[in-house]
């Protein structure tokens, strides 16, 4: 995004951050929001183009993968502890190792990390081929219990995977075209949630799961045999310091510099607030719109899916804002749009209500998500990205398990402690979600932080607009004929 000639750079603004080796001081780049570029001017760079088929097509086979692996469990179990335990399971690993594999990022070949992880990767989905392939008897809980350890043992090399993965697209594609190019990682990835689950439904009523494990586990090798093909990153130079230093070195460049730690505090607060719906869709379902168990789980798929419809959506519309619309502006508006959309839904009694409430969920869900983090790897310098990228990760994850816990908590107290019906209980729920997000939102909107486009606060005789509709028209950056 080109800024107004008025902006300053940001390195005159932020406090001077050491830099892994602490020889010099890391400073964001001036022109770090440029959002030049159309989406064919962003796929006309072979290297990303490859790269995002390749994702595309790994996406749509873990998304297969997922679908399957859930059928398989319940048609073997039917437990839903067992599920929860295969998500715990998965997830558990980046808590543990998350940061320690940003470390790693920053220190070794990252090409080269990222290959080995998509192998490894593969070789875990190779696992899942063999155990549905494997005549283990009636009844036996042994091929839950391999699942159980695969899922674990995915969850480890993904906590190594993300941090490289996050740091890629910076490489294949020039810094001005970098939201552009963010934003087409999140429509292929929607796409893929759309896609998937309806390929697996397809392909399950034909044949059997395996194939689509197979699928999934030949996807991974194609993606590490694309990213092969990239050019070779720059060499790093290693941080001598021990690994709690070098973590602690990127969360002072969060809480330090005012740009990164205002997008830090918009991704925890979405990641709170807006998450955590998602994994009470099957619960609203069943209270709100009074359905059976099946035809709950089939309703809350698709509610997933028209989001994921709407975020492809909302994806291609980011290509009609304004390159002088600023992202401190953008951000925060998306965060209210987001948390107004979710009470919206939570208003909702009637799944067709419910359709359309999700579509403008999705919209504003890759608006705010997508841009954030867009954000965060604009600002993050080189050196220390991937630290800075597992530890937003990290706060996201963790962020996501508080808030389902503590809605799961209100939503009982509202239904033992003051007596309400399950429906209006788990409305009231999903809504406490949204309000406080739409007031987050316009609160960040009305104490901006220019900063985080790389601009100069205003000076103190001019003060910024608190009106937060002028302050979502952003009427100070309209371009001077």
């Amino acid at each position: 995004m080109s800024l107004p000639e008025s902006s300053v750079p940001i390195a005159s603004l932020e406090p001077r951050v050491a830099d892994p080796v602490g020889a010099t001081p890391v400073q964001p780049p001036a022109d770090m929001h440029s959002n030049r570029g159309s989406y064919r001017e962003v796929l006309a760079h072979k290297h990303y183009r490859n790269v995002l088929i390749a994702q595309f097509v790994s996406n749509i086979g873990t998304w297969t993968e997922m679908f399957a692996i859930q059928l398989f469990v319940a048609d073997r179990t039917g437990s839903l502890a067992d599920q929860g335990t295969l998500g715990a399971l998965s997830t558990l690993p980046i808590f543990l190792f998350g940061l320690l594999g940003g470390v790693v990022a920053d220190r070794m070949d990252k090409r080269r990390m990222l290959v080995i992880t998509q192998i490894l990767a593969a070789a875990v989905a190779f696992g899942v081929v063999i155990v549905s392939l494997y005549p283990f008897s009636a009844g036996s809980r042994t091929p839950i219990h391999w699942l159980f350890a695969l899922s674990a043992l995915n969850g480890v090399v993904m906590a190594f995977n993300f941090p490289a993965w996050q740091v890629l697209t910076p490489r294949l594609v020039p810094r001005a075209m970098l939201t552009r190019a963010i934003a087409l990682n999140g429509i292929q990835f929607n796409l893929a949630r759309v896609l998937g689950p309806a390929l697996a439904g397809f392909v399950l009523a034909q044949l059997s799961s395996t194939p689509l494990f197979a699928f999934n586990a030949v996807s991974f090798l194609l993606v590490a045999v694309v990213v092969a093909t990239t050019p070779k990153p720059a060499p790093t130079v290693p941080d001598p310091r021990p690994v709690l230093s070098q973590i602690r070195s990127a969360w002072e460049f969060i809480r330090r510099s005012r740009g990164p730690w205002a997008v830090f505090l918009a991704q925890f607060l979405i990641s709170l607030l807006a998450a955590p719906m998602v994994r009470l869709l099957s619960l609203f379902v069943i209270d709100v719109y009074q359905f059976g168990k099946d035809k709950a789980e089939a309703s809350a798929g698709t509610l997933l899916a028209v989001q994921g419809v709407g975020a492809v959506i909302g994806g291609l519309a980011l290509r009609h804002v304004p390159a002088w619309y600023p992202k401190h502006h953008f951000i925060p508006l998306s965060v209210a749009a987001l948390g107004a959309s979710i009470t919206l839904f939570a208003a909702t009694t009637q799944l067709w209500a419910g359709y359309g409430a999700m579509l403008i969920v999705g919209f504003f869900w890759i608006w705010s998500f997508n841009q954030s983090w867009a954000a965060m790897q604009v600002l993050a310098p080189d050196e220390i990205r991937g630290r800075v990228l597992s530890l937003t990760t990290v706060a996201s994850f963790g962020a996501t398990a508080l808030g389902v816990f503590v809605a799961g908590l209100m939503g009982e107290g509202l239904k033992t402690w003051a007596h309400l019906s399950p429906g209006l209980a788990t409305q009231l729920t999903v809504g406490a979600l949204g309000v406080p997000l739409l007031l987050g939102g316009v609160f960040m909107l009305m104490h901006r932080t220019p900063e985080v486009d790389g601009m100069a606060q205003a000076p103190p005789g001019k003060r910024p607009t608190r009106n937060p509709i002028r302050a979502a028209l952003a009427t100070e950056h309209w371009p001077k004929e």
